[in-house]
């Protein structure tokens, strides 16, 4: 088996119900198992100011998957939310990315791991550090990660799952 960590957002349509259905389809993958979710948090949009606030979360999951296969999955059940791409960073119904697998560091034209941006982000990085806060991202601890963001606007919704 293997661990993946798993970033969830949303800003449209009812976003913490979409958390909440994408978290319980994560757990219906097949030879997958959710294993713990964090809280959800709000926090403003990256990119494009004009559009509602993300409700983030990340989970973990258990894995007999291959790191595309899985890639698959999750793209097929942001699809079942009807997931447009119709502006970069723009808002969405649900967004999942796969932020590590194991301690694989994969750089593929379709999927690169560690997710290249989770550095940068508070609302991957607090989440990530409520159910992982010991994890190692391609060689550097998590706190050493949140060190280096600031929140922001980031807010908890939510108690941990």
């Amino acid at each position: 088996m293997h661990v993946a960590y798993i970033g969830l957002g949303s800003n449209l349509d009812g976003p913490e119900r979409r958390i909440e259905q994408a978290l319980t389809a994560l757990d219906d993958f097949p030879l997958t198992h959710l294993v713990k979710a964090s809280p959800c948090y709000a926090s403003a949009p990256v990119g494009p100011q004009d559009q509602p606030d993300f409700v983030n979360a990340v989970a973990c999951i258990s894995t007999c998957l291959s790191p595309l296969a899985l890639l698959d999955q999750l793209q097929a059940l942001e699809q079942a939310h009807r997931r447009r791409r119709l502006r970069h960073w723009g808002p969405r119904t649900l967004d999942l990315d796969l932020l590590t697998f194991d301690d694989l560091c994969l750089d593929l034209p379709r999927l690169k791991v560690p997710h290249p941006h989770m550095r940068e982000r508070a609302f991957v990085l607090v989440p990530l550090a409520d159910i992982a806060p010991d994890l190692i991202v391609a060689g550097t601890p998590l706190p050493h990660l949140l060190a280096r963001v600031t929140d922001g606007r980031l807010r908890r919704l939510s108690p941990q799952r």
